[in-house]
């Protein structure tokens, strides 16, 4: 997977200039222009409008950034900027996008390719380095209230940390008087409710997740399987609940400085793989377990190629990436 290098990243985020001065009224606009309104051909990503997308998502340009960053004095939004060298961080979108339509609009999608908006990049620049400091992962992805920046996260967060965030940025948008919603959105939002409801279990396990209690997911997710070993949603969400679960306080820098000191440390090279793995950097997190498949022996090679074959069920086996990664497994196994 291609990366950007620390090193570009900050460059492309030097030279910045005040974000008021993109979020200024723009001198001349069109007499009915809706501050916030769709880019044309329904804003776009990565080539194709994520589904459920209608009013919700805006392609940013440098060009139109000003009337999106005032928008925001009325219906908060959730900026990202991506790019299609790093699949994961467009696909992102439609992960904000599916979020957008279940809150009923509550919120708007800005999609930002960095590499063709710089003038955005520079204008957010202060805010991120101030929150980030080293931006080195994408997404980015930012809260947009009264004209704000609010800096959410770098990297792709799981989805039950994402609403865990959602849910607390909305409710500043209340306290400060922003409760606007995009047009159109409630009611797609509750069709798709009606025909997407959760099995009991799998309610029990998204419910456990949002007050914090990953056993009790954990819990329901198993009680799920075994009511049905073929429930493959089960399956991804007791992955992705085990993932979060040994992640839990997990100190990133230490974790990344014992990896790098011995290549042949299988607990702190898994670990990294983890870390990996839950800020989006799926095909890195695999690579890296499965050199140390190559590197060691015995017991301590079983326990590698086990901790990866539970990685791939956090992805789900028809994943492209997991088929790839299979075949790399096999070929250092053998």
């Amino acid at each position: 997977m291609t990366q950007p290098t620390p090193s570009s990243l900050n460059a492309a985020l030097r030279g910045a200039v005040d974000l008021s001065a993109l979020s200024r009224p723009p001198q001349q606009t069109p007499p009915g222009a809706a501050a916030g309104a769709g880019a044309p051909g329904g804003g776009a990503t990565a080539g194709a409008a994520p589904s459920g997308a209608e009013g919700v998502l805006v392609q940013g340009t440098d060009a139109d950034f000003n009337s999106l960053v005032t928008g925001s004095m009325q219906v908060p939004a959730v900026l990202v900027l991506y790019t299609d060298q790093i699949p994961e961080s467009a696909a992102f979108v439609q992960t904000l996008v599916d979020e957008a339509v279940a809150n009923e609009g509550r919120f708007r999608v800005i999609a930002v390719d960095l590499a063709a908006n710089p003038g955005i990049v520079q204008a957010l620049s202060p805010v991120l380095q101030e929150a980030f400091g080293q931006v080195n992962s994408l997404p980015v992805v930012v809260g947009l209230l009264q004209g704000q920046p609010v800096p959410f996260f770098l990297g792709v967060q799981p989805v039950e940390q994402l609403r865990a965030l959602l849910e607390q940025f909305l409710s500043a948008a209340v306290t400060n008087g922003v409760a606007g919603r995009v047009e159109g959105v409630a009611d797609a939002a509750a069709a798709t409710q009606e025909e997407a409801e959760l099995p009991p279990l799998h309610q029990q396990a998204y419910d456990a997740i949002d007050r914090g209690d990953l056993d009790a997911a954990a819990s329901a997710y198993q009680q799920a399987l075994t009511s049905n070993p073929k429930d493959e949603d089960a399956r991804l969400g007791l992955g992705q609940v085990e993932l979060l679960r040994r992640t839990a306080g997990l100190d990133l820098n230490a974790v990344r400085e014992a990896a790098a000191a011995d290549p042949t440390n299988v607990e702190a090279q898994v670990q990294a793989s983890d870390l990996d793995l839950v800020g989006g950097h799926v095909e890195d997190a695999f690579l890296r377990l499965i050199e140390l498949v190559r590197k060691t022996t015995g017991d301590d090679r079983d326990t590698v190629r086990k901790h990866l074959l539970s990685q791939f069920e956090v992805i789900g086996g028809t994943d492209p990436r997991v088929v790839k990664a299979r075949g790399s497994l096999m070929s250092a196994l053998f």
